[in-house]
């Protein structure tokens, strides 16, 4: 009995053999259901557009808060400058007077001066209520004496003077300091002073009273020769301006 041969694929037409209709035979399962499955779209996400939606949401509103306090603010500074018409308060040096300023071999300083210094509150309706002053003397940015004023209440059209007594007693400096600060004290034209006042205010308008905000008075223009023996000297104070600025700290940073 002879062994029949069967074909792998029908004969065409013209007795060639028909190709299998994706490449090899037999087909594979991708081959066989690939053309039938349904090509895999995403499908969007409602829960992250309503995210989107809150956040948005709260951006604007956020934003129309902070306008509405905006103008708030501007219409109650409008007010209060209609009703009190606030100024700062002035201030200018009446006398300084040096007893003594030396730098020792061990590159430290030794200072004494007596200041006077005039404050003026020019408001009718407003009184400033300020906290410990701190007073500092500088010549080049040097620091040669400090002191403090204590707390006063500087009422309605009121000029006050305040007096004080700065020093400084074995202050190290380095050498530069000491070098620049030698110089000037043997120059023709003085030893250039400035004057600072650190301190906070707060005003008092009627029953109102605001917050507490730093100010810092800067005093310049003065100039005084050093002493040579026990007699003290008085510094020359007719070209000194003085100029006041608020400090408002935000964390760290002061403004």
């Amino acid at each position: 009995m002879t062994d029949r041969v069967y074909p792998s694929s029908k004969p065409t037409a013209n007795g060639s053999t028909a190709p299998a209709a994706n490449g090899a035979f037999p087909a594979t399962k991708a081959q066989l259901y690939g053309a039938t499955r349904p090509a895999y779209r995403p499908q969007p996400h409602p829960r992250r557009r309503q995210g989107r939606s809150c956040c948005c949401s709260l951006c604007i509103w956020l934003t129309l808060f902070l306008l509405l306090l905006i103008l708030l603010v501007a219409i109650a500074g409008a007010i209060v400058y209609v009703l009190y018409r606030p100024h700062r308060p002035s201030f200018s040096v009446t006398s300084l007077k040096l007893s003594y300023l030396n730098v020792t071999s061990s590159s430290t300083i030794n200072s004494k001066f007596d200041l006077n210094i005039t404050a003026q509150n020019p408001n009718k309706k407003l009184v400033f209520i300020y906290n410990p002053m701190t007073i500092s003397i500088l010549s080049n940015d040097i620091d040669i004496g400090d002191g403090s004023i204590p707390s006063f209440v500087h009422g309605k059209k009121n000029t006050t003077l305040l007096k004080a007594t700065i020093t400084s007693s074995g202050k190290e400096l380095d050498s530069p300091s000491v070098t620049t600060l030698k110089t000037q004290m043997k120059s023709k034209n003085g030893l250039p002073l400035q004057i600072k006042l650190d301190t906070k205010v707060k005003v008092k308008m009627g029953g109102l009273k605001t917050p507490k905000v730093g100010i810092r008075v800067s005093c310049d223009g003065i100039t005084a020769t050093t002493p040579s023996g026990k007699t003290a000297v008085i510094a020359s104070t007719s070209h000194a301006k003085c100029k006041v600025d608020t400090r408002i700290k935000i964390w760290k940073w002061t403004f």
